[in-house]
């Protein structure tokens, strides 16, 4: 006679969008799992309610569950995890309304709809929670990596400038007048770096890294550039002229003292002395710096028209070239009214910074 086949005993839970099933075997082996169909197939070797013996079952589904199944054997059970192809709650497990003998709840992972809500929410609470942990952290990376990349620019233009106005004080009191006269030679190059590294203020208001106007930055820096590069380095004849001092000195006196209040900025110290000296040096040093940068261009516009340098050439027929010194003189008007934008807004910073001040120490 044939012999029946053994059933194991089974429980199921179940939540929004998965199957569990734990099968009562113990020490399972050659465990084969599959569904086709809706129907779920089990076979395996392992200790069960009837003693070590094959055991198997078959189980149709209420609604339909996808292809995939998982299982993971322990030495007391079998789970069984199973997808279902809806989200969605069922009301019983099988098609048939009558529950399978061998079939029961497993009280251990049993929840109401209700209650796999809450789970759901919980854990959505749960990773969100956790995204938003590490979102923080990725800001708090972020803006640790843009304080200390600001802190090392301040620092670097501020021992240039430093080195720049030291150099030029302690040559003064050596050499006296003489000093004048081979200030370029000495001090360029410090100068060249700085101001091309200074580009990089223009960037960072653009970007949002540092709340400044754009254009007051992008008119210093321009502007700075364009008489470093283009009156005293492309013109020989300017080297020697006492003006590069004037126009050197009166640049690093304001920086010396602009970008440290920066750098203690960057850490949310201040230093009251520093930021008197960093919202007031310029109202004298700005205006002499801007007279001295004039002074260097009127001296250049003759030899610009002697040297046809940068001059644009016009058609044969015509015969003559437009002298680069026309635009120095229009260049000389916008300097004045760049000076007029770059005053008012500094003006309108001390103002903003020393009004704050007062209402802090009237509270």
């Amino acid at each position: 006679m044939e012999t029946m086949p053994l059933t194991p005993l089974v429980s199921w839970a179940q939540r929004h969008e998965e199957i569990y099933l734990r099968v009562e075997l113990t020490d399972a082996q050659n465990i084969d799992v599959h569904v086709h169909e809706q129907v779920l197939q089990f076979r395996a070797q392992g200790h069960g309610a009837k003693g070590q013996n094959e055991y198997e079952f078959s189980l149709e589904f209420l609604l339909p569950v996808k292809s995939e199944v998982s299982h993971r054997s322990t030495q007391r059970h079998v789970n069984i995890t199973l997808q279902k192809e809806q989200r969605g709650w069922w009301e019983r497990l099988t098609r048939q309304e009558r529950k399978p003998v061998f079939l029961a709840p497993d009280f251990d992972r049993w929840l109401d709809e209700s209650d796999a809500e809450m789970e759901i929410r919980e854990k959505e609470e749960k990773k969100n929670k956790l995204k938003s942990q590490r979102h923080e952290e990725k800001g708090e990376w972020f803006v640790s990596l843009t304080t200390g990349m600001l802190f090392v620019y301040n620092l670097v233009q501020f021992l240039g400038f430093s080195w720049i106005f030291v150099n030029m004080t302690v040559r003064l009191f050596i050499f006296g007048r003489d000093s004048l006269y081979d200030t370029f030679h000495t001090i360029s190059e410090v100068m060249f770096f700085c101001q091309i590294l200074a580009a990089v203020e223009v960037l960072n208001a653009a970007f949002g890294v540092v709340r400044t106007g754009v254009i007051p930055t992008l008119i210093q820096v321009v502007g700075r550039n364009f008489i470093l590069f283009i009156i005293f380095g492309s013109v020989e004849e300017m080297h020697n002229q006492p003006v590069v001092f004037f126009v050197f000195y009166l640049w690093s006196a304001i920086e010396i003292f602009r970008y440290p209040f920066y750098m203690l900025g960057c850490f949310n110290t201040e230093w009251k002395t520093l930021t008197w000296l960093r919202y007031t040096i310029w109202i004298p040093l700005y205006p002499l710096g801007v007279v001295a940068e004039a002074v260097a261009v009127i001296q250049s516009i003759p030899i610009f028209d002697e040297t046809k340098l940068f001059s644009i050439p016009l058609p044969k027929a015509v015969g003559a070239s437009i002298s680069f010194s026309y635009v120095l003189h229009v260049y000389l008007v916008l300097m004045f009214l760049g000076l007029f934008i770059n005053f008012r807004h500094l003006h309108k910073q001390r103002k903003r910074r020393f009004r704050t001040k007062k209402r802090k120490l009237s509270i």
